[in-house]
Formats: structure tokens, C-alpha cells, sequence
């Protein structure tokens, strides 16, 4: 079951996030080693990181924000930037044909988004990227549908429909197929299979048919070698809830363990690897590669594998929050689709008590409008040294320390940063704000979490990466607006004093 959850505070009610869950059980430890195979690669930006700023400022030729000639216009950019590296790599990563970026769009949920061509011939799509879900769906054949001018999601932003009649390559899943679940639906055995997933909050939901299709790639080298993967993916007909708004009005491209995931379908023909990393640099710019087993280095904790519905779920055992250090066991689920960090009680209050007894600021009073409850008046003079470090213990020993565990928040008249945790009522959830700084690979084989500190332009570069989690500056956050008057003022994301 795939489920939604969607804050209630008027502030972020596009700070949503997507994942399944699981109770899981299993053992391991911290080595690593490095595979042979083709690497599928993506650049993921911060729609406002520095990088992005100079690229668009400095180019005539940039095409409007927004637009997908935007995001191919950046993957080329990123080429440029690593070809010199990556031409010294044993293997050449393969990336999507149209282009290798990925962007972070505020008003689409803070969610991280990628383009992908389906079909012949091929159509392009924005599509949203979740570790903790399985289906890839686009928007189809649809009688409710987010809106295609999509003015109401971000400027010039375009959206696609795919047209299964318009693709000469385009298959009905049957019902007979082996990846058709909802066998009870059917009408008969060769009628098209249908799917439906149904989420907890706001009625949000996607149903339709499934489909086979072509999934356009390539190799991110000189040769650029065309690569043609057909996958099965979900014809969306009808989106409620969250996906007719803030939620992945384009698609979404699950990235979870099950069979119909492209992940599996792509290990299972023999293109990659069984695994696959995602990468987010501190300065927003990151990458997710198919097929990367990661590094001989990296650190390592064993999945809690449910054989019946397999999540990258993971244990923590101990928690340091700056001076203090606490036992925890706990396992919690590691989900790109969710933008901040999620823990129960009684995780949630210690670690949360803990920090706050080690800050020096003043704690500001409750906001309905923010869903951080530990929130600080940033003074003129703040140093990040100052504010707590957090790190966690994994199965196995490992350490993984946490580079971004705040969020910083400006209006026009103050500056306020927050522990970017929230409490949950029944998840724990290791989310993107902790992922920073990392590349995280998700290694299906071997049934490991992987993690390795990582700037993202190159798989092996960690030279210049910092060594500890604070520095002199406050660590880069996103910033969101606090709706002031009426209007929402949106602040820097990457906020230096």
C-alpha cells in the first residue's frame, strides 16, 4: 500500500511525501565492494542552487525556467562539467535520453523531478523520483488529470500526456501477466490489467490500465549508445487528491524493491545491476545512477527484509545529538520522496529535547504554520558551530552523520531556522534533508544500505568534501516561505552568515 502523507499547516501544504511501509527484521555490517556493470546515471540541481543561478544568468541562449529545453539545457551543462572525469571512469554511466537533470521545484511538493522519454515516438515527461513507492505512472488517456497548462504548478511548465494509440511500441499489460495484481478486476484473462493506488491523506489516489512500453536511454559517454528498455508502468486515467495539485502532476517513477519497479525490471533484463545510488550535494546539485553498487569504501547497514512487501527499511541503534549521546533501536524507512526527516515517539521527543537543551538561541513560540517544533530566532551573529551536531548509529556500527538536520526559514523581517524533524504518529522515516551531502545506494542484491560522503559531480570524487557535519557557515537548507499579509515570501534556500 502506498501511502501520502500530507502536512495539515497552511505553510507546507506542498511539503508532501510518498513511501511505503513496512515492519522489517535482518542482520549485516559495514564492508563494501565495487561491481562491473552499466551504470544508469541522472544529475540531480536545487532548482536555486548556485550552479543553476550562474548557468541561467550567464547563458543568452538559456531557454525560460520551468520548461523541459531548461532542465536538457542543465544536463548539458553537467556533461560539460564531468566529461573529463567520467571519460576516466572504467564504466559509462547511461543516463535518460532527453536529458540528465533533475530540479527541485517548490511548487511541486520540494519534490525531486527527472525527464524521461516513453514511447515511439518518444514523449517527454517531468516525472517526480521516490524510493519509497514502486509503481512508475504518468498521466494517460485521462478523464481526471492535473490540468495541462499547469499555470498553477510553475511557469512555463510543461506537461505531457501519453497516448498508448500514438506509440507504435506501446503493449496492454493482460491480465494474465505475472505483474498484474488486481487480478479480481478483471474482466477477463486477456482484458487489459488494471491498477489502483489508493493513499491515506486527502483522498489522493491513481488508477488506470498497465502498459508496456519503450523507456528511452543512453550512455553518458561519447558514443552516447542509444539503449531501448521496455518497461511496465501505469497508464494513470484518473488522479486524485495531492496528484491533481502539488503532487507529481506529470508522474511519478517509483524506485521501491518490487518486481514491477523499473529498478526490477531493468536488473531482471540484464541492463544493470541490481541496485542503483541517489546522490544530493550540499549545493543541490546531485545525481541517481542505475546499476551502482557503490563504492569498496562506503558504509554499510542491512535492509529489515519483509520477503512479502521488501521497503528499504533500515535500524538505528544509537542517536549522538552534539555532546549527548543515546540508544535507540528503531528501524525507519530511507524515502527520496519525502523532503524532511519523520520519528515516533518516544524517538522524537528525546532527540528533539536533547537539541534543544544544547542551543544557544531563543526557541520561538508554535506556529501552525510550520510543522517544526523546534524553531530558533537566528541571531546577526550565528555560527553553525554553535547549533548541535546529529548523527546516527546503524545496524552494523556504521556512522552516519547528518550534514542538513536544519531548515531555515526568512521573511522579510527575521530569519528563523528549525529542526527539520516532525513528529509522526506511526512511521519513521529517514528523509531527503538527511540525505545530504551523501550518495545513498540502495543495493537490492546484497540487501544493503550504502553511504558515502559525496559533492555529486563524480561517482569516486570526495576530495573537497567537508569533514565534518558543521562549518562555519549554517549548512545549506531549504527555505520556506512564511505566508505573511497574505502574500508568501520565499527566502534564499541556501541562506550564509
Amino acid at each position: 500500500m502506498i501511502i501520502l502523507l500530507r502536512r495539515k499547516n497552511d505553510i507546507v501544504s506542498s511539503f508532501f511525501s510518498l513511501f511505503f511501509f513496512s515492519v522489517l527484521i535482518c542482520g549485516g555490517g559495514c564492508p563494501g565492494r565495487i561491481f562491473s556493470f552499466r551504470i544508469f546515471s541522472f544529475q540531480m540541481h536545487h532548482r536555486f542552487s548556485d550552479p543553476v543561478k550562474r548557468w541561467s544568468s550567464a547563458a543568452a541562449d538559456v531557454p525560460e525556467k520551468g520548461s523541459f529545453e531548461y532542465y536538457a539545457h542543465l544536463a548539458d551543462r553537467d556533461r560539460l562539467l564531468r566529461g573529463r572525469k567520467l571519460s576516466e571512469l572504467g564504466n559509462s554511466p547511461l543516463a535518460f535520453s532527453d536529458g540528465n537533470s533533475t530540479v527541485r521545484i517548490t511548487s511541486l511538493g520540494f519534490l525531486h523531478y527527472t525527464t524521461v522519454k516513453l514511447g515511439t515516438p518518444g514523449t517527454t515527461f517531468m516525472v517526480a523520483l521516490d524510493t519509497g513507492s514502486d509503481l512508475f505512472w504518468v498521466p494517460c488517456d485521462c478523464s481526471r488529470c492535473a490540468p495541462t497548462d499547469a499555470t498553477s504548478y510553475a511557469p512555463d511548465f510543461q506537461l505531457s500526456m501519453y497516448d498508448p494509440k500514438g506509440s507504435s511500441t506501446s503493449k496492454k499489460v493482460t491480465c494474465n501477466d505475472s505483474l498484474c495484481v488486481h487480478r479480481s478486476r478483471c474482466l477477463g484473462t486477456f482484458s487489459s490489467c488494471p491498477y489502483m493506488v489508493s493513499y491515506v491523506s486527502a483522498e489522493t489516489s491513481t488508477s488506470g490500465i498497465l502498459i508496456e512500453d519503450v523507456l528511452h536511454l543512453k550512455k553518458e559517454d561519447k558514443h552516447e549508445e542509444l539503449v531501448e528498455a521496455y518497461v511496465t508502468f501505469g497508464c494513470g486515467q484518473v488522479q486524485s487528491g495531492s496528484f491533481l495539485d502539488v503532487a507529481a502532476p506529470n508522474g511519478l517513477f517509483g524506485l521501491g524493491m518490487e518486481k514491477i519497479s523499473v529498478p526490477s525490471i531493468l536488473s531482471k533484463e540484464g541492463f544493470i545491476a541490481n541496485s542503483f545510488s541517489m546522490c544530493f550535494g550540499q549545493d543541490g546539485i546531485g545525481r541517481i545512477s542505475f546499476g551502482d553498487k557503490g563504492s569498496p569504501d562506503q558504509d554499510e547497514t542491512p535492509f529489515n527484509l519483509n520477503p512479502s512487501h521488501p521497503t528499504y527499511n533500515i535500524t538505528v541503534t544509537q542517536i549522538r545529538v552534539g555532546t549527548s549521546l543515546f540508544d535507540a533501536d528503531f528501524s525507519a524507512l530511507f524515502d527520496s520522496g519525502t523532503s524532511f526527516t519523520y520519528l515516533v515517539e518516544p524517538i522524537y521527543t528525546r532527540l528533539s529535547e536533547s537539541f534543544h537543551s544544547q542551543v544557544q538561541d531563543s526557541r520561538r513560540p508554535t506556529d501552525s504554520r510550520i510543522p517544526f517544533e523546534y524553531c530558533y530566532d537566528m541571531s546577526p551573529e550565528a555560527n553553525s558551530s554553535l547549533i548541535p551536531s546529529l548523527s546516527l548509529t546503524m545496524k552494523g556500527g556504521c556512522q552516519f552523520a547528518v550534514y542538513d538536520p536544519i531548515i531555515v526559514i526568512s521573511t522579510q523581517n527575521e530569519i528563523v531556522y528549525c529542526l527539520a524533524v516532525v513528529k509522526s504518529a506511526e512511521l519513521n522515516i529517514i528523509g531527503q534533508n538527511f540525505m545530504t551531502g551523501y550518495r545513498v545506494v540502495f543495493d537490492r542484491e546484497k540487501l544493503v544500505l550504502g553511504w558515502k560522503k559525496s559533492d555529486c559531480y563524480d561517482i569516486e570524487d570526495y576530495n573537497n568534501f567537508p569533514a565534518k557535519p558543521n562549518s562555519t557557515t549554517v549548512p545549506p537548507a531549504v527555505a520556506a516561505g512564511l505566508a505573511v499579509g497574505g502574500k508568501n515570501l520565499v527566502g534564499s534556500p541556501n541562506i550564509k552568515i
